[in-house]
């Protein structure tokens, strides 16, 4: 049974770099996991460590519930598939294939029967006698694949393989390279920064982002409630679009998000205003993606906004009209926190607001009106981070349109907005939600 669990695991490099950061993970038997992030959040130091080539500084690595950290790699009975390939340049296809059954003294007859059913199984049973210079990139990365299995390991550990490969070839790899892996029934952890080959091969997908570890679940799951504001912001083409919104909340009706001149009103009975409504007089941030706004006539009834279309992206199969409607967005940094940087006067007068709070125990008209919940409710000033942690810039939200349309940059442009699919984040980038999935 070959399971992966890392508890509380650490690496700090000599230079006081953190690079992974506590992290706790469970990889079950026969799973595809992958390990989705960009450069430099810490996932292939994740990945080394598994393999037994980096130790972790502090916690726990277990491989079939025994504890590994000693475990030199030769024993981890891993396979591991790089980014380039790392074929052995002078020898033939079918020797860098069988080279790790050669290490393992396996007789050659055996041997190129297993040569030749993996070659066969990889499509590239017809180079066999050719040389790693002589291929394509797919059929270099197929040898290297090859190499890996033909050693049958209880685990794969592969480290971005198709980076180096264009997108075409990369689309018909992932396909074989999750269904080979399935068919083997081999435990695979998948090293990636391209959504697109995490959301369409894992089983399950974990999310780093400098060196902590932010979701994970299912790709379903992780797009479609994502755990954090980074997640929502890192997944998803067009991605997500992240509002700033003031919460009002008007007793036993709604509650008032207001974006810019413009407001959605989420119903009293829907489960989630009871908890946005925490944050009345506060402002969180409001996700929609652009497949829950569709285009509607202006004078349609129902949660709509209004906007002017600020410019449009034509990608044959679809259009993206990029939507002005007067609201604030919020941009998170891939690498960085989300930064905010209001203007000069905003900030004075929200470090007013708290200061007024402070002394008197109530907030500033500014703040709006006091919540009536619960028999005495208070009020709390806003909570959105100090400056220096979100980077505020006017909306333009993405919404899909056909092919072409017969729109063009100032056009106005109404959309309806699906209430059920928006998502709620505090001002920490912690989803506000009435549970876990």
């Amino acid at each position: 049974m070959a399971t992966v669990a890392l508890k509380d695991v650490t690496k700090v490099f000599p230079d006081g770099t953190v690079a992974v950061d506590t992290i706790n993970l469970d990889v079950n038997d026969g799973e595809f996991m992958v390990l989705l992030g960009p450069s430099g959040c810490g996932k292939s130091t994740v990945l080394r460590m598994v393999a037994g080539l980096e130790d972790p500084s502090s916690g726990a690595i277990m491989l079939g519930g025994e504890l590994a950290n000693d475990l030199p790699p030769r024993d981890r009975k891993i396979a591991m598939v790089f980014q380039d390939f790392a074929l052995y340049p002078h020898m033939t296809v079918g020797d860098n294939i069988g080279f790790p059954l050669r290490l393992s003294g396996v007789e050659p007859g055996p041997r190129g029967e297993r040569i030749q059913d993996v070659a066969s199984a990889l499509g590239i049973g017809d180079v066999l006698a050719r040389k790693p210079g002589q291929l394509s990139g797919g059929q270099r990365q197929r040898v290297a694949m090859g190499r890996a299995i033909v050693r049958r390991p209880g685990l794969f550990l592969m480290d971005e393989p198709l980076s180096n490969l264009d997108s075409g070839l990369r689309a018909e790899l992932r396909a074989e390279i999750s269904g080979l892996t399935r068919e083997l029934g081999v435990t695979t952890i998948y090293v990636t920064h391209d959504q697109a080959e995490a959301l369409t091969m894992a089983d399950r997908v974990a999310i780093m982002r400098k060196g902590v570890l932010q979701d994970v679940g299912t790709p379903t799951q992780v797009y479609g409630r994502p755990a954090t504001l980074y997640v929502a912001a890192f997944l998803g083409s067009p991605r997500m679009n992240l509002l700033e919104a003031s919460v009002y909340v008007h007793l036993d009706r709604y509650v008032a998000l207001n974006l810019g001149e413009q407001a959605l009103y989420l119903p009293w009975d829907d489960i989630r205003s009871r908890a946005v409504a925490h944050y009345h007089g506060e402002r969180i941030v409001v996700g929609m993606r652009a497949e829950a706004l569709t285009p509607v006539a202006p004078d349609t009834a129902g949660d709509v906004l209004h906007g002017r279309i600020r410019y449009l992206e034509h990608h044959g199969h679809e259009s993206l009209a990029f939507l002005d409607i007067g609201a604030t967005a919020i941009v998170v940094d891939e690498m960085g926190t989300p930064v905010e940087r209001a203007a000069p006067g905003q900030r004075g007068l929200r470090r007013f607001n708290q200061v007024m709070q402070r002394l008197t125990g109530r907030a500033t008209e500014s703040s709006g009106p006091a919540l009536e919940v619960g028999g005495g409710g208070g009020n709390r000033t806003s909570v959105l981070p100090d400056p220096g942690r979100h980077h505020r810039r006017p909306a333009e939200l993405a919404v899909r349109l056909a092919p072409y349309p017969q729109v063009s940059p100032g056009h106005p442009l109404a959309v309806q907005v699906r209430m059920d699919a928006l998502h709620f984040f505090d001002e920490r980038g912690d989803r506000i939600d009435v549970g876990w999935r």
